[in-house]
């Protein structure tokens, strides 16, 4: 299975068609990611024949504008609307991400969404999985796309 593909894939779809947004992806990132500043993270978890967690990484002008795109509004500060559209962003990604691992003959269920944000924070991953992150590039910034699978 080739999860950057799905991981592009899908992350493209919902900003095309649900948010309207120009976006390009870049290539995958090898290094371990895990601290983040002033930065919003939605975080949706996988269970079932697949077992990790998808999670969105940007920060916290990224997810203003989105926000903003999102909901045809201007956004300034990082509330409930932005961590809820950011958690609800994560929630259409990983329910195409589901899709496609489903058809790949897996049962697998999503959890609901959570959302981190903060000054400073540092997210694990899940230990024995394989791990793609996609950087991804719209006209506000740059974000990443985690996808992690236990083995």
């Amino acid at each position: 299975m080739d999860l950057q593909k799905n991981i592009t894939d899908a992350t493209t779809e919902i900003f095309e068609t649900m948010i309207m947004v120009d976006i390009n992806a870049g290539d995958p990132i090898l290094e371990k990611i895990n601290n983040f500043k002033c930065s919003v993270s939605g975080v949706i978890g996988l269970a079932g024949s697949c077992k990790g967690m998808l999670a969105i990484h940007l920060p916290d002008k990224v997810a203003m504008s989105i926000t903003g795109s999102f909901l045809g509004m201007d956004v300034t500060e990082v509330d409930d609307d932005v961590t809820d559209a950011i958690g609800e962003l994560a929630n259409m990604v990983a329910g195409n991400i589901k899709m496609i691992l489903d058809e790949a003959g897996n049962n697998v269920t999503v959890s609901i969404p959570s959302c981190v944000h903060g000054e400073e924070y540092s997210m694990d991953t899940v230990s024995d999985s394989q791990r793609v992150v996609i950087p991804f590039n719209i006209e506000s910034g740059r974000f990443l796309v985690e996808l992690q699978i236990k083995n």
